[in-house]
């Protein structure tokens, strides 16, 4: 299958490069990065561009079998307006101009990045891919990026919406952030500990997109998460046993509000997300459980 990735060379966007070029798939990359190549013969091309800008880019898009966009901002940072805006724009606008470069004629199948933001803060709901949306900044992001996706239905598109979790992976993401305050003894649950947290590890991420591209039944919104999420607390203590480290020193809420500001409030938010289609669809995890996860990532 020939494939078109944005947000190529980010920290998922480059894992599933290397693992489609890896299951005999050919890959087109687009990425902010001047160059960027990895060993894979003949079946991997990158294409530096700005995706929120129309440009000679989109002409790779209708020449493909699949897109999977994943183009946008990093949220991890102090959001002012501008800040915001960039979230924002960079991924409605990526995907409004994803969705003008398919062709007429057989358009390519999108898998489009979302996240379980989504959802908004739930406290201790289950929630599955029916499951109403939030009303903070990251939910009318995500409502709003997946209705710009969904109108490549227009085009006869199949579309997937991947209502992405936390993703934890050894080169990079959310992981590298938490495990040096760990390693430095400084590591344990932010605010009460008591929120659910929603994780997925980046290899059973993989497996499923590529199940995604090959089952035509397979669209509208899936979530991208493990079938046990954790509450906070928990989560710390099997990260700290995993690197030999304590996990007591806790983050207090109003420090994490006065650091990170908006943000900071966003990441006490709780979760309970299930990956109802996945499992409805057949997908085995690899990696269900939070344990076997960090041994593989921290300790294999």
């Amino acid at each position: 299958m020939r494939i078109f990735i944005t947000g190529g060379t980010g920290f998922v966007g480059s894992f599933l490069s290397r693992y489609l070029v890896q299951r005999g798939h050919h890959v087109i990359a687009a990425g902010t990065r001047p160059h960027f190549a990895f060993d894979s013969g003949n079946r991997f091309a990158y294409v530096s561009a700005d995706t929120t800008v129309p440009g000679v880019w989109q002409e790779r898009v209708s020449e493909v079998d699949a897109v999977i966009n994943l183009a946008g901002q990093n949220i991890f940072r102090y959001w002012t307006d501008s800040a915001k805006r960039r979230i924002y724009e960079s991924r409605i606008l990526t995907t409004r101009n994803v969705v003008m470069g398919m062709g007429k004629k057989q358009p390519p199948i999108l898998l489009n990045a979302s996240a379980i933001g989504y959802y908004g803060d739930r406290a201790d709901v289950h929630l599955n891919e029916s499951s109403p949306a939030g009303d903070d900044f990251l939910a009318d992001v995500s409502v709003n990026w997946e209705k710009e996706a969904l109108r490549a239905n227009a085009l006869g598109a199949r579309v997937a919406l991947l209502r992405f979790s936390v993703i934890l992976g050894k080169d990079g993401g959310a992981l590298a952030k938490m495990v040096p305050a760990f390693k430095y003894f400084a590591g344990g649950p932010m605010g009460s500990g008591r929120q659910w947290f929603s994780w997925m590890h980046i290899q059973d991420l993989a497996r499923a997109v590529e199940m995604i591209l090959e089952n035509e039944n397979m669209h509208g919104p899936i979530n991208f998460c493990a079938p046990h999420p954790e509450r906070n607390h928990t989560f710390a203590k099997s990260l700290g046993k995993a690197l030999g480290r304590p996990a007591f020193i806790r983050i207090p809420a109003f420090v994490l509000k006065s650091i990170m500001g908006e943000l900071g409030g966003v990441m006490l938010g709780s979760q309970r997300c299930v990956p109802q289609k996945l499992q409805q669809h057949g997908f085995e995890f690899r990696y269900p459980g939070i344990k076997k996860a960090l041994r593989n990532l921290l300790n294999e």
